[in-house]
């Protein structure tokens, strides 16, 4: 006999550079100036994901480096996205129980938006690359995906889902995580920077989405 399925709504919302996936895309994509370009956006990523550094300064510095690069390197940085390990497993777990699993990033949507639909993720939000002439202009478009803007989501898919607090998992793994974390009832450090650990509900330290099945409200 199946057991029955819980029917109060379940959300899992998960950051995706270095969370869902195991890539920081903007180092993908700063690879294509050089390795003293890639060098330098991973050196300020590090400082910004442990909370040295205001997220929406330090994307528009690095942003900065990627200007004239043709919009061919999208292409490229999403063939080289690796998918953290038991991502797929959750995805199906979380559907079902009938819930939600959202992706929040301070990437861009460019890579994201095949990514979540080829997984099955139900809802993705990240940052826009402005384009001009078929080249980066080292700008992004529209507003900045910060931790507030992450925080903001998780409250707009839970107020619309009808979501209880407690059944909401948050998954992250750097600073601009922490608000979203701060707000759902299971918060989930992955594979985190020391701060997110402190801060954190669930520590995981194996890249493996496997991990986080046991830690969903029943």
């Amino acid at each position: 006999m199946t057991a029955a399925v819980n029917q109060t709504p379940l959300l899992v919302v998960t950051d995706v550079d270095s969370t869902l996936i195991r890539d920081e895309v903007i180092e993908l994509l700063a690879r294509a100036v050089g390795p003293d370009a890639e060098r330098h956006v991973a050196a300020v990523t590090e400082r910004a994901m442990r909370g040295e550094l205001d997220f929406a300064a330090s994307l528009a510095e690095r942003l900065l480096m990627l200007e004239g690069l043709p919009v061919s390197v999208l292409d490229d940085a999403r063939e080289q996205v690796t998918v953290t390990d038991g991502v797929p497993d959750l995805i199906a777990e979380v559907h079902a129980r009938g819930g939600t699993i959202a992706a929040v990033s301070g990437g861009f949507h460019e890579v994201l938006d095949p990514l979540a639909a080829a997984l099955g993720i139900d809802h993705a939000r990240a940052n826009r690359l402005e384009v001009a002439d078929g080249r980066l202009t080292g700008r992004s478009s529209g507003p900045v995906i910060d931790g507030a803007a992450k925080r903001d989501t998780l409250e707009s898919l839970r107020l619309n889902l009808g979501v209880p607090r407690e059944r909401i998992m948050a998954v992250g793994d750097g600073a601009n995580d922490l608000l979203m974390m701060a707000a759902a009832g299971i918060s989930v450090a992955f594979c985190a920077k020391p701060a997110v650990r402190e801060q954190a509900l669930h520590v995981v330290d194996a890249p493996d989405f496997r991990e986080l099945i046991a830690l969903l409200p029943a």
